[in-house]
């Protein structure tokens, strides 16, 4: 429907697909200095209006897919710059740590994915850590749905309470983490405390989340030190050795990143 460069197509999934595939690219660019998803240039497609009244949107390991919602609970799905952002950081994870989809590492995996998500729409909007929602997929809920938005960052388990939906089940410690065989073992649910986690550190630090907490973040992704299976434990101390490495010991971002795991009682 848009290939890269042509005018807007009228068509709002298209072109909201297309300006957030470009604005996902251009943080990874611009801030990471990584060269598209794979870090080797991939194209990045989209397919929009998949399925009918098809409730989700997903990277299938190659590109971008997105449903419309069905119009009771949820509406287009590229209507988020933020849920554009984290089912590309997917692709990301994918290239890089590979974590796997289950357990504390699909939580991870999960978490990784919402830190960027937040980050692509933080960076866009030019908005300071103070300044931003912290909400992934604001704005997809129809107005039936008593909530803001799938999930929260800054406040875990607060992104909705709905009669139909539920309560937003996430916890914000590991004094609250879900023990359970659905959801591959919880990783939509317990990805909020890395998410916290990483609030915290923004929140500490001040200005803008995509420079010191970003760059601790992806160069604990990428650097290839952290193992598929990783546990939160394991990521914790590997974002404490990046924070090291990047600023120094005693350093504002590194005494953050130890405070941030501490609060969400992760222990180094």
């Amino acid at each position: 429907m848009r290939k890269e460069g042509e005018a807007p197509v009228g068509d709002p999934a298209a072109d909201e697909a297309y300006d957030g595939l470009g604005h996902t690219h251009r943080l990874y660019a611009d801030v990471f200095g990584r060269n598209s998803i794979d870090g080797r240039g991939l194209p990045l497609n989209a397919t929009v209006h998949f399925g009918q009244l098809y409730d989700n949107a997903f990277w299938d390991g190659k590109q971008m897919v997105f449903g419309d919602g069905d119009g009771e609970v949820f509406e287009r799905f590229t209507k988020s710059l933020s849920v554009i952002g984290h089912e590309l950081a997917h692709g990301v994870t994918q290239f890089s740590a590979a974590l796997v989809y289950r357990n504390q590492a699909g939580a991870l995996n999960e978490s990784m994915s919402d830190v960027f998500g937040a980050l692509v729409e933080q960076y866009v909007n030019n908005q300071s850590a103070a300044e931003a929602s912290w909400l992934i997929g604001e704005g997809i809920f129809t107005p039936d749905v008593e909530g803001r938005a799938l999930r929260s960052l800054k406040a875990p388990g607060t992104a909705y309470d709905d009669d139909v939906l539920g309560k937003d089940p996430q916890p914000d410690s590991m004094d609250t983490y879900v023990r359970t065989s659905a959801d591959n073992g919880g990783v939509h649910i317990n990805s909020g405390i890395p998410n916290r986690a990483f609030y915290l550190v923004a929140e500490s630090l001040g200005g803008n989340a995509w420079d010191s907490p970003g760059r601790i973040w992806y160069e604990t992704l990428t650097g290839g030190s952290l193992p598929p299976a990783a546990t939160f434990r394991v990521f914790a101390r590997a974002t404490a050795a990046s924070a090291l490495e990047l600023f120094g010991s005693g350093s504002p971002e590194h005494d953050a990143v130890q405070l941030a795991w501490e609060t969400v009682k992760v222990k180094l």
